[in-house]
């Protein structure tokens, strides 16, 4: 009996291993994302209130965090940019951004931008933990990874790595593995289409790319 609890326990662990290695979008729990929260939950932000949250509605679905910033935080002083995006955020993309969209990160300044910056193109979230972790302890890691993603390849990309697309569920998941190979993105949009609006497969098509 205690061998089988001792085998039970490992191969949990292995599990959570191998999910935490195939996500590539950063455990973001405690943000609101812009294209998902609710105007309830997005007029609760003392930054935002409900003018702010109306933004953010009808500007959806928000395809980069610098258009994010533009309609809602660009008149805003730097302590409360810093209050507002400890709140919502809508995750970067490591191997696409700006210096000035990974400076809107609360407590990231441009030292920390630099490594940011020096590390692309990365190969996952573990290199990013990996080349961060030479800089800050674990806890700043973590809280640096809620912020940021590397995109999916479509092709090779596990069921656990997808489904931590925000809004992403079991479905989805389905649907995007079902028609590999993917060829092209035009396929992608074609075949996701048959299930969601044109805004849904734009908000899903900032996390992915096809592989060579």
């Amino acid at each position: 009996m205690r061998r089988q609890r001792i085998l039970l326990v490992a191969l949990t662990l292995s599990v959570t291993v191998i999910a935490s290695a195939g996500a590539q979008v950063g455990t973001n729990a405690n943000l609101l994302n812009p294209n998902l929260a609710s105007e309830a939950e997005l007029a609760a932000v003392t930054e935002l209130g409900a003018s702010g949250a109306q933004v953010i509605v009808a500007g959806r679905p928000w395809l980069s965090m610098a258009a994010v910033h533009a309609a809602v935080g660009s008149d805003l002083s730097e302590d409360q940019q810093a209050a507002l995006y400890a709140r919502v955020w809508l995750p970067i993309n490591l191997n696409d951004v700006t210096d000035a969209e990974v400076l809107l990160i609360p407590g990231v300044g441009n030292r920390m931008a630099h490594e940011f910056e020096e590390y692309k193109p990365y190969a996952g979230l573990a290199e990013f933990r990996r080349e961060m972790g030479k800089y800050v302890d674990d806890d700043e890691v973590a809280r640096l990874e809620q912020y940021v993603f590397v995109p999916l390849d479509l092709n090779s990309a596990s069921s656990e790595a997808f489904g931590t697309i925000p809004g992403m569920g079991a479905r989805m998941v389905h649907e995007f593995e079902e028609y590999r190979p993917y060829v092209g993105i035009e396929q992608f949009r074609r075949e996701i289409g048959k299930y969601v609006d044109e805004d849904e497969v734009a908000r899903l098509e900032r996390y992915v790319v096809i592989g060579e």
